[in-house]
């Protein structure tokens, strides 16, 4: 069977030979527990149909025995009211029951040691997917730590630290220079509006002085006309 090839590839084969063979072991590897869990399906199956074929010939060998016992019931019978031609008549069919019976026979029980052949066949296979399962986590984790670790090795041997280093610093003093002007733009745009504040600020008194002069005026002349309005009452 195909499956045994699996088995042995997956199963007697270590890491190394599986990273050899396969660009990609863990698909392999994951092609692999595929392919054995459709063996077993397939042997699962093919189990059952034996399993059917089984119980078809057993029951065909058990009617067979009660066919030769009830030929044989009828042939006491036929002796027991002294008729000895009927009962040879039953006896002879007998004879060809008892044929029967060890034709059933030997087919239910080449039948039946194959089906435990099959049934054995499947425990196998089960117990093999099962610990390839439990495998299969251990192998796809080393693959990946080798993975990782030839990635980490070729990353440290193109990289320079000194070089880079140098590109850190000059950045920071971009970014200080950055803020120096920011800050200068700030100081000169906080300038400019204290000047407009200043000038805003004396309007605002004029129009406030305006204002006041306005009040006094028009309360100075409220108070130069009441005496008038007393007298001529």
């Amino acid at each position: 069977m195909g499956v045994f090839k699996r088995l042995s590839d997956i199963l007697r084969s270590n890491v190394n030979d599986l990273i050899d063979r396969a660009e990609d072991p863990e698909k392999m590897v994951k092609q692999i527990i595929i392919d054995m869990q459709t063996e077993l399906n397939k042997a699962t199956q093919n189990y059952g149909k034996a399993k059917a074929s089984e119980r078809l010939a057993e029951k065909k060998y058990q009617d067979a025995v009660k066919i030769s016992a009830d030929w044989e019931s009828k042939a006491k019978a036929a002796l027991a009211k002294g008729d000895t031609e009927l009962a040879k008549k039953a006896l002879a069919k007998k004879v060809k029951a008892d044929e029967d019976v060890a034709s059933y026979k030997e087919m239910y029980e080449s039948i039946s040691n194959q089906t435990d052949a099959i049934g054995d066949q499947v425990e196998i296979l089960k117990d093999k997917l099962e610990e390839a399962k439990s495998r299969q986590a251990m192998l796809i984790a080393r693959s990946q730590m080798a993975d990782t670790q030839k990635n980490l090795a070729k990353s440290s041997g193109g990289f320079d630290a000194s070089s880079s280093f140098e590109k850190f610093n000059r950045m920071e003093e971009k970014i200080v220079r950055k803020e120096a002007e920011a800050s200068a733009f700030t100081e000169i745009a906080g300038g400019e509006d204290s000047l407009s504040q200043s000038f805003e600020d004396i309007e605002k008194d004029a129009k406030v002085d305006a204002e006041l002069a306005r009040l006094m005026a028009e309360m100075g002349g409220d108070q130069n006309d009441a005496p008038a309005s007393e007298t001529e009452e």
